[in-house]
Parts: structure tokens; sequence; C-alpha cells
């Protein structure tokens, strides 16, 4: 069988660590053409050489001469800026693009590999959160197929995959992050170092922050209903600290349908690169005795405003979402910069969403005045 060409965005971030561990498990079956990293260029030179991979870029440009010095004795190509990933997306001979990507950066590289017809591996939520109707239009016109590699959407996937009946209710398990455990008023002055600790997940920060304050959940509600054309009101989400349901399926005979596992992001990202196959994973074994007890509640949502925030973004539909996600980039960056408080992440959300200027009937353009009008809103609310 002919190995897969695979262009992979993002690959110094934890999603691209991982699907490069899935490559190295299976080296008949990928071949790496394509890496792309922000700025980290060390381990993105040490990566294209280990894969032999033909083009390497680098999304910050002052890192380019570093890069390039860095590979100088090999074959691989070095680009640089955020328009080179988005072009190494759409060219070359790649068939899969794995976008690992972080944000709203992903988006230009998401729409370029659809246009250009290619399978999309995609860990990148915020390609379907901010412009989710154009994403999924794209896809259907070039008939490119989008693989997610969530752990929530990879489940529902799983569990819709030969079923050909309606579905009553996804259901969209949510681990409550970081501070699950923390009262109201502890969360007013959680730290950084805090929110950083996920009991299950080991991911970048980005999104550890995201799954503590619930924005992540929020935005994978946004994601459900563009990848599987649910209705929001078709869309729940339920408390599991275990993280051992990934998600659930609830069909009209009242038949539920679930994907357990270890809480390990290797199993979403090998299933969405070898679909409609597995990948052979003989060390991967799931113990029930050591998990004995798995339990689920209801979300908090005082606790967690953004789930009901998102849910509003999604019913707007829009340019709504795009906005949140600009304020909410924002406001993590402070956070982690250690210049704002956990709680004015979700209050500089709202306070964004309420200033915005809203575009019912977005173009990408569109997308992109919303975002910046997002950025300097919350920039000048955070005193940034």
């Amino acid at each position: 069988m002919e190995r897969q060409r695979l262009a992979l965005l993002g690959s110094t971030g934890s999603i691209g660590v991982q699907t490069l561990d899935i490559v190295r498990e299976n080296p008949d079956l990928f071949e790496v053409r394509v890496l792309t990293a922000h700025r980290n260029w060390e381990l993105l030179a040490a990566q294209a050489r280990a894969f032999d991979a033909d083009t390497a870029v680098i999304a910050d440009e002052r890192c380019y001469e570093p890069l390039r010095a860095a590979l100088a004795d090999t074959d691989t190509k070095v680009y640089a800026g955020e328009e080179a990933v988005a072009q190494v997306a759409a060219g070359g001979d790649t068939q899969v693009v794995v976008n690992a990507l972080v944000g709203y950066a992903g988006l230009a590289p998401t729409v370029a590999a659809l246009r250009a017809g290619k399978k999309l591996a995609l860990a990148n939520k915020e390609s379907l959160v901010v412009g989710g109707e154009t994403v999924m239009r794209l896809a259907a016109e070039h008939r490119a197929p989008i693989l997610p590699i969530d752990s929530e959407h990879s489940a529902i996937f799983q569990c819709l995959s030969g079923e050909q009946s309606p579905v009553r209710r996804l259901i969209v398990t949510c681990s409550g992050g970081s501070l699950r455990d923390f009262t109201r008023e502890q969360l007013e002055t959680a730290t950084v170092e805090q929110a950083l600790r996920h009991p299950q997940w080991h991911m970048g920060a980005k999104i550890t922050i995201d799954s503590s304050t619930l924005v992540n959940k929020g935005f994978e509600v946004i994601e459900a209903h563009w990848l599987f054309g649910t209705p929001a009101e078709k869309i729940s989400v339920l408390l599991h600290p275990q993280s051992v349901v990934h998600s659930m399926v609830e069909f009209e005979d009242g038949a539920i349908k679930a994907q357990l596992g270890t809480p390990d992001m290797r199993m979403p990202i090998s299933y969405a690169l070898l679909y409609p196959r597995r990948a052979r994973r003989p060390d991967e074994h799931f113990d029930f005795l050591a998990h004995p007890q798995l339990t689920f509640a209801e979300v908090d949502r005082t606790k967690y405003p953004a789930l009901d925030i998102a849910y509003d973004c999604l019913r707007r539909g829009g340019t709504a979402a795009c906005t949140m996600n600009g304020a909410n980039e924002v406001a993590v960056a402070a956070f982690l910069a250690g210049r704002c408080r956990w709680p004015e992440i979700v209050r500089t959300i709202e306070h964004s969403l309420a200033r915005a200027t809203h575009t019912a009937a977005p173009t990408l353009d569109d997308y992109a005045a919303a975002d910046a009008e997002a950025r300097r809103t919350a920039a000048e609310y955070l005193h940034l």
C-alpha cells in the first residue's frame, strides 16, 4: 500500500508531537513531507532531520535565519511567514493535511487545504468555531473530507460510523478542567500554575486554560454543530471527571453509543489518519478494574458562564463565535503572562461581544475584520 504523504501544521505542539509518534509507529503507512511551527525553530529543525522532510516553514519570520542555518546541510526547503503556512497546506504532493495549529491562525491553512481538495485531519477547532459555515461549504464543494482529531468529536464520529438513522442527541463529555473542584470564591484568585495543572490530559497551555474556563467545551459544541450538522438544542454537555467516556450519541430508539478509552490523543489522531481502518497499538490496553466508577453530573452554568455564551454565539451565527474566539485568545495570553486574573478571561469575552459589529453572512474578509475588532476591544478592556 502506498504511504500517505503528510503535511503537519503545528508539528512542535502537543498534537503535532503525538502525530509524529504515530508516524514513527507506522513508518510503512506515512511519509512526512511538510512540517510547520510557530517559533520553535530548534525542535522544527530536529523534526525535519528526523523525518527527512521536504519542506519546513516557520511562521515567525524572525526565526527564519536560525532555521535555515540549522538545515543548511540538508535538502529541506525552508520558508517563513503565516502566508507560507497556508501555501504549503495547499501545495505540493501531500494528500493529508494535519492542522494542529492553535487559534485563529489555523483558519487560512484549513481553507487552503480544502480548496486544494486535500483530506484534512483537523485538530484546530477554531477553524470551525470562527468560520464553520465557510469551511463546511468548501469541504463539500471540493469533496475534501474533514476527519476530526479532537477526542470528543472523534468519539462522536466513531459512534456515528455505520449508522443511517437520525440522532436524538450528541452528548459531549467534559472533564471540568484543572479548576473543577474550586469554589466560585477560589476561582477569583486562581493562579496560572493552578489553571495549567490538568488532572487527566497533557495539552498545550492555551487549550488547558480554555479547558479550565470551559471556553474549550463551548467551542467543541460549536464544532460538533458544524461537523455533524446537529442543531444546538440537540447537543448537550455532561461533566465526566474521569475522562474515560470521550463522548456519546443517543439515537431515536433510546440507544446510546459511547466511545471509551484512556485520555490519550494518539488514538483519535491515528483514527483520523487511518480511517476507515484503525492503527495497531499493541501497548494500548484499558483496565476497567482500574476505573471501577464512572460518574456524570450537570455542568454548573453559573460557575462556568462561557458554555452558555458559546451556545448563544452558535445560535446567533455570523461573526459572533469569531468575536468570542478573538477576545478569548487575547485574554488567555494576558492571563498566561500574568497581566489579568482568571475570571477576567470570560468578562473580556462578554465585553467584546457586547460591543462587536455583527455580520450575519460573513465572508473570509468579514471574519478577519471581526477577529481584529475583538482583539482591539479585548486589549482595551484589559488595558494591554
